[in-house]
């Protein structure tokens, strides 16, 4: 039985700010969201129907109803906030998707674009480009016109959203399997000579379509996408934790498209960590801890980053006994970058910080403190 959050993390994550929802106040993750439905809307002269839905979604939805196998590792807790045994947080947009489907079936329109945009919950590293709580966008076109979708109208699609979003951008697509889709791709835009993801793609499943009641009839173009990086590639934003700052200089300019004017950033204080934790820990799993542990203050830390491992089956046993650690735990040391938007932190805020971040990612059994416990 997996994992369920509690009260206090379930009040915590509901509580986020969900920056494309216009009755939580203007923002520019909006404007971005404006021009890729319009962009489509305008090509296609179809239907738009919004469904932004619960933060909370049914298992089936975000898993089962999009094609997931039962034993997919994405379900792992690990993975996944699950509320209870049939509920848990959405882990993309795509889980708005199902019940789109099943409300189109209801209310049938001939050519239509459904958008599905918003916050979701998802397990991730941290650092300047990544967070635990992005905003996704799904676009899905649905369609019982005569002749199906094909990979050329999802080229034509790929095109129109990359122009009307990131003009002048060139882009490229490269294979990928997804359960929900057929001829799957991921797109990536360059950006100085480096090629960035910015969204999935593919043909609707039929399956997909089945499971929502419509019938083979139907056919579509599934496409989902990060908000968050295109924001930042289109403003030139430097750091996702500048989305939700606080600081005037930087919250004014979260309100338009204009490229983003650096403002004078805080110093920076690096701690590097050697810590016990469990052999299979990724950089994802150390930055959930970071979140859990530090709620609000989370915001303080820029980025925490794996410098090297270390099996402990390959440490002296003096190394495991400082760490306290078991052989079949490894040893990994962390660079740990902490800078605040708002405000400077001083070298006592720091080793508070420090401790707060240590005590939630180290597993053994002795603990080298930096403020005294």
């Amino acid at each position: 039985m997996p994992a369920h959050l509690s009260a206090d993390q379930l009040a915590r994550d509901l509580s986020v700010r969900d920056l494309t929802d216009p009755a939580a106040g203007a923002h520019a993750l909006q404007l971005v969201l404006g021009h890729a439905v319009e962009a489509l809307a305008d090509r296609w002269g179809c239907e738009v129907r919004w469904c932004r839905g619960e933060r909370t979604v049914t298992v089936e939805d975000n898993y089962d109803n999009l094609g997931y196998r039962t034993d997919d590792v994405t379900r792992d807790t690990r993975d996944t906030r699950y509320v209870d045994d049939q509920l848990m947080l959405r882990s993309h947009s795509s889980a708005l998707i199902p019940a789109a489907l099943r409300a189109l079936a209801a209310a049938p329109a001939d050519d239509v674009l459904l958008v599905c945009p918003g916050l979701v919950y998802r397990r991730d590293s941290i650092d300047r480009l990544h967070t635990g709580t992005p905003h996704q966008l799904d676009l899905w076109r649905i369609t019982r016109r005569p002749s199906p979708m094909t990979t050329a109208d999802l080229d034509d699609m790929v095109t129109t959203l990359v122009a009307a979003i990131l003009p002048g951008q060139e882009h490229r697509h490269e294979d990928r399997v997804h359960p929900y889709t057929l001829s799957g791709r991921q797109v990536d835009v360059e950006r100085d000579g480096e090629w960035i993801e910015v969204a999935e793609c593919g043909l609707a499943h039929p399956q997909v379509l089945e499971r929502a009641g419509l019938d083979a009839s139907w056919s579509g173009l599934a496409l989902g996408m990060g908000l968050d990086r295109m924001l930042m590639l289109l403003k030139g934003i430097p750091d996702i934790r500048l989305l939700r700052a606080a600081e005037p200089s930087a919250a004014a300019q979260m309100t338009d498209l204009a490229p983003y004017r650096p403002v004078s950033a805080m110093s920076a204080i690096r701690r590097d960590l050697s810590v016990a934790v469990d052999r299979d820990d990724l950089a994802e799993d150390l930055g959930d801890r970071v979140r859990d542990a530090l709620g609000a203050d989370a915001d303080c830390v820029e980025t925490v980053e794996i410098l090297t491992q270390t099996p402990g089956a390959e440490l002296p046993p003096r190394a495991l006994e400082r760490l306290g650690a078991r052989p079949d735990q490894k040893n990994v040391l962390l660079k740990v970058v902490l800078r605040h938007l708002d405000r400077t932190l001083t070298d006592h805020d720091a080793n508070l910080l420090r401790d707060r971040i240590y005590a939630a990612v180290h597993q053994g059994t002795a603990h080298q403190w930096a403020v005294p416990h």
